[in-house]
């Protein structure tokens, strides 16, 4: 595990007891912050790296979780990479979508793996379901889309890349919205263009805590992702989907759920009319688009045949997107992806 800021975490979620344990060992930990490497390591009982260059000296590891900031993540790929290892990272990818897409490009040169968790390599299972009701249903084209993501954050300033608007544009957007942007993407298509507001109300942080992206697509559908790290009702991290087609509409997580658990399955609604008759389909699902796909890793590894899995193009579509937003967040107007 490389970088244990939020890579701490995920430590937590993913690798004592969770999914990425069924399919890997964590052997290593690596950050430059020594006393927090050693901490970790002590606590895990595992080696302590305090630099990449060290950790890739390590015949033993075959793949690592590059859990730091995005600005020049790209670099730390290809190092890693080039040193015949596989990596699984997390979003956003990168700021630079030139950088990211060569470094996606070589990996597949070079017969390594690059995974992340959004885009995710496959669809995950609530957007598969939303993909197979687009055909099942004959819902037509979309239309448009409203996704929404919030939190309730009380950060202050600590110098970090999040404190940088350059670093972290539109931060909810960046932070949170990014998954939105993937899923937007994976269901609708290419988008041409975008326009950004965003305030700043509560953080202690200088960059924003709220903020709206408005997309168009190829396909002249249109969209808006709002996110916020102001909103105190204990429905976090929902990431909120309702999606127009010409002949129904699909809901994900929408409105309010009682007893609300963090760690709360998808749920999607269907709605459509026949001309007569409204008819309302319900269904929850396992798996998310948040989700790292660690089987999904694995396999690839192995080396193991896959179908479908995004390619480097496809994989870099948001970055582009994210360059698009900041030039906006300059200019005020419409700015083309």
């Amino acid at each position: 595990m490389v970088g244990l800021n939020f890579g701490r975490k995920l430590i937590e979620s993913n690798f004592r007891n969770g999914p990425a344990s069924t399919f890997f060992d964590l052997s290593a930990v690596c950050d430059l912050n020594q006393q927090r490497a050693n901490a970790v390591g002590e606590e895990l009982g595992v080696s302590v790296h305090h630099s990449l260059e060290s950790l890739l000296e390590d015949p033993d590891i075959s793949a690592l979780a590059l859990i730091t900031g995005p600005a020049k993540r790209a670099k730390y790929i290809r190092q890693i990479i080039e040193s015949g290892k596989d990596v699984m990272t997390t979003k956003p990818l990168e700021l630079d979508s030139s950088a990211a897409l060569q470094v996606l490009q070589l990996a597949r040169e070079l017969g390594r793996v690059v995974h992340l968790n959004s885009p995710a390599p496959f669809p995950s299972p609530d957007l598969s379901q939303i993909l197979e009701w687009q055909s099942s249903h004959e819902l037509g084209r979309p239309i448009a889309a409203r996704a929404d993501v919030w939190a309730s954050y009380r950060e202050e300033a600590d110098g970090s890349w999040y404190d940088d608007p350059e670093l972290c544009p539109a931060a909810p957007i960046f932070r949170l919205g990014i998954y939105l942007i993937n899923d937007l993407i994976r269901l609708i298509g290419n988008p041409v263009s975008v326009s950004v507001m965003e305030s700043r109300i509560l953080t202690g942080r200088p960059t924003s805590d709220s903020a709206q992206l408005s997309l168009r697509f190829e396909n002249d559908a249109l969209a808006t992702i709002f996110g916020s790290f102001c909103v105190n009702d204990g429905h976090w991290w929902r990431n909120s989907l309702t999606l127009n087609y010409e002949n129904g509409t699909v809901y994900r997580n929408v409105g309010p759920t009682w007893g609300f658990d963090p760690r709360f399955e998808p749920e999607l609604e269907l709605v459509t009319y026949d001309g007569t008759v409204q008819q309302v389909k319900k269904k929850g699902i396992k798996g998310s688009s948040e989700d790292y796909q660690w089987g999904a890793f694995y396999q690839a590894i192995q080396g193991q045949p896959q179908r479908g899995e995004l390619g480097p193009e496809q994989m870099a579509i948001s970055l582009r997107v994210i360059e698009a937003m900041k030039r906006a967040i300059i200019s005020k107007k419409i700015e083309e992806v």
